[in-house]
């Protein structure tokens, strides 16, 4: 058996950075903490930029002899990658838009054609809503081709940069969009002419994602941040003018909620909604008067959430409301627009076990999202005045045991006739396919395959083999796991049970009810194709399995994430699949709290393990209703300020505070110091916890990124495969392992 190298940090000549303790002292409830790394929060302070840069140049020695193997997954995502192509255009008014990206750029390129104009004597007319064709060469614009705006010319200058924002108007003419140059997630907005090239003198600074034009094109309609990052107030603010004498339209005084504001499809409503973890309230305004006054469609009431989204069925203006009042895995209901509170029609009852999660509604059908055993599914209903049937939408697929992810994508007009959907597993590519939604009768039939993702350099998915398995929880529940391997390189998967436990790689989210769906990833190629096993263990406080996964992982349950994961990673050993020297873990943001935890709870299981962004100091974070989100937050974890069961239950799971003399697994922590949902002072304060502890660990800070990491797609590469460097280095899996050949790239 191969081995991971056993640790090196007390070899390196390069000693690991050992910041300076300087007691902070903490209480709450009666119980005194003192803190010797809370210093680190200064962000501005020279010592803790200075600490960053030695963390960072020790990483980098530390990961010195990787960076042959760096090199060499660069190239094989590079070689497995189509740089230079166009997306499938998407029909909106009298324009298909789509993207596309040029080989050596970091950013793509928006751009559009015009439409055949529609015949309102043959609405449906094939001609009009069938995309324009893939071009032979994708390196050429498209006949009539507009740049609606390139992110590689905007980010000229900047180290960092990312769109949060983009809209265009009704009539084409007028180009709305915010740009991040920090990746602090907040957003400059302007407007430019598409038909003149000028952008207007009108700058809106610090605003929030998705803002949008109203339907005249005449008013923008945007968020803004209070002093703790969360959006709070939405603004319009008419085109050309000072936006100095913009007009604060709704604003939410609760701490515990956020706002956002959009346009349904049917372009008939403005919709303003207030959420938080738990609790939902909307206001709606006719369209056609964007000046006039928001009016709330259901009352919040503690508990309830719920969504909503205008249609017309059999002549009448309905809202569709997906909530949970009584029906703890959603259901969905209609009521008159002008009468919200009438007595509901129940379109799609409760039923337990399948969690509904929305609905979308177009002039002729409409679309269901819902889970169900643990995976999405898609289905569709006819609006001709018959009774409302919901047929789930199938997918041509060679291999029906593929572990599908599938949903629709880019529909933004309301009278088309055909359906956009995506589907993707482990080892299909992300594919994009046209549902000719009169044909739905006839199954498959009914699906067009517009574009697969090219998967360059010989890729096959034959080669490559996907299943689901359970592992059994402390409590007797039953965990979801889902696995991918290639062939040949996984002999205990593959059958052989006299072979060597495989290397694998397995990763864990489990908060918020984010499922985390097998998904097609050409990076991780590069680690299937060395033999590693990839696993998702889909534990509690995820999506996968109904609202009751949910809530069993949140708050005063927190811990069945963690002792989830352990029982997946427990259960891969024990059934021989892997090895603990054979198995490093990876979570990110959440999931990084996930990491922390069970390199506590469980280290003996690990070789190694990979937090991104991680969430490792939740109690201190949480404690601080001042910092970004963190009042948000309380419906997710509790409230530890003003409840000390709470306190005293993430004090006892939170990663940083049970940092114990243990031997740890190997330990690379990744963070950004832009970061603003997950403070880099977390990560930072945690390695060097775990270094008095002698664990092996190092930190990575991405000195100009956010919470997603550096942008750019070939920055993302990198960073990437930096990463993936560390991981195989743990499983001590090499390219001479394999006999690897790079993929050519054709």
């Amino acid at each position: 058996m191969k081995h991971a190298p056993e640790h090196s940090s007390d070899t390196h000549p390069l000693p690991a950075p050992r910041p300076a303790q300087k007691p902070t002292r903490r209480e709450h409830h009666g119980d005194v903490v003192i803190d010797p790394y809370e210093w680190l929060r200064e962000k501005e302070s020279p010592e803790v930029i200075a600490h960053l840069t030695a963390e960072n140049s020790y990483a980098d020695a530390r990961m010195s002899h990787l960076e042959g193997l760096r090199d060499a997954i660069v190239g094989e995502i590079t070689a497995r990658t189509q740089e230079t192509d166009m997306g499938i255009p998407v029909r909106e008014g009298d324009w298909w838009y789509y993207g596309r990206t040029v080989e050596g750029l970091q950013y793509g390129i928006q751009c559009r054609v015009p439409a055949a104009p529609i015949d309102p004597a043959n609405p449906d007319d094939p001609a009009a809503w069938a995309p324009p064709p893939p071009l032979p060469d994708p390196s050429q614009p498209r006949d009539g081709e507009q740049i609606v705006i390139d992110s590689n010319v905007e980010a000229e200058g900047h180290d960092f940069f990312s769109l949060g924002s983009l809209d265009v108007s009704d009539d084409g003419n007028w180009l709305l969009f915010g740009v991040d140059t920090e990746g602090d997630e907040r957003y400059t907005l302007r407007v430019r002419s598409l038909v003149t090239g000028e952008t207007l003198p009108d700058t809106i600074e610090q605003t929030a994602g998705g803002a949008f034009f109203d339907p005249s094109g005449r008013y923008v309609f945007y968020s803004t941040v209070d002093d703790s990052w969360r959006p709070d107030t939405v603004w319009r603010h008419r085109v050309g003018t000072d936006p100095a004498d913009d007009v604060a339209v709704f604003h939410e005084p609760d701490d515990g909620f956020w706002v956002g504001a959009g346009l349904t499809r049917s372009r008939r409503y403005l919709v303003i909604e207030a959420s938080s973890s738990i609790t939902s309230e909307a206001r709606a305004l006719d369209a056609s008067t964007p000046e006039g006054e928001f009016e709330i469609v259901w009352p919040r009431r503690a508990g309830v959430e719920y969504d909503l989204d205008h249609a017309v069925i059999d002549g009448r203006d309905l809202w569709l409301i997906t909530h949970n009042d009584s029906a703890p895995d959603f259901q969905i209901v209609a009521v008159p627009t002008d009468a919200p509170l009438a007595p509901p029609e129940t379109l799609i009852p409760h039923e337990a076990g399948r969690r509904v999660e929305g609905i979308d509604a177009f002039s002729r059908f409409l679309v269901l999202d819902y889970r169900r055993d643990g995976l999405p599914a898609t289905a569709i209903a006819h609006l001709d005045g018959s009774p409302l049937t919901f047929s789930d939408i199938v997918v041509p697929l060679a291999d029906d045991a593929k572990l599908l992810s599938i949903g629709a994508r880019g529909n933004p007009e309301w009278n088309q006739p055909t359906l956009r959907i995506g589907y993707a597993s482990f080892t299909e590519p992300s594919t994009v396919a046209s549902l000719d939604v009169a044909r739905l009768a006839d199954g498959a039939a009914a699906v067009t395959v517009l574009k697969q993702q090219p998967v360059l350099g010989g890729y096959s998915s034959a080669d490559y083999t996907e299943r689901r398995d359970w592992a059994v929880a402390p409590d007797g529940t039953r965990v979801p796991i889902s696995l991918v391997w290639k062939k040949g390189l996984a002999p205990r998967l593959d059958g052989d049970e006299k072979a060597e436990p495989n290397a694998l790689h397995l990763y864990g989210y489990g908060s918020y009810e984010a499922s985390i769906d097998p998904g097609f990833s050409i990076p991780r190629l590069s680690m299937l194709d060395r033999g590693v096993v990839f696993a998702i263990a889909h534990v509690r406080g995820g999506g996968e399995l109904g609202r009751a996964w949910y809530e069993h992982g949140k708050t005063l349950t927190k811990t069945n994430t963690f002792t989830d994961f352990v029982a997946v990673a427990q259960h891969l050993v024990d059934t021989g699949v892997t090895a603990p020297d054979r198995l490093v873990a990876e979570g990110g943001s959440a999931g990084g709290l996930l990491m922390g935890a069970v390199a506590n709870l469980a280290p003996q299981l690990f070789a190694g393990i990979l937090a991104d962004v991680p969430f490792v100091d939740p109690l201190t974070s949480i404690l601080m209703p001042e910092l970004p989100l963190t009042v948000i937050e309380w419906d997710e974890w509790g409230n530890p300020l003003h409840d000390a069961e709470v306190y005293a239950y993430m004090k006892a799971y939170s990663p940083y505070e049970n940092v114990t003399e243990q031997h740890y697994p190997r330990i690379l922590a990744v963070t950004s110091l832009n970061d603003t949902r997950v403070l880099y002072v977390e990560p930072a304060k945690w390695v060097a916890r775990l270094r008095d502890v002698g664990a092996d660990a190092v930190l990575r800070c991405e000195m100009e990124a956010g919470h997603g990491g550096v942008s750019g797609r070939y920055s993302a590469w990198k960073q990437r495969a930096i990463e993936i460097a560390w991981l195989l280095d743990v499983l001590g899996v090499t390219d001479s392992d394999t006999a690897l050949a790079a993929p050519v790239k054709n």
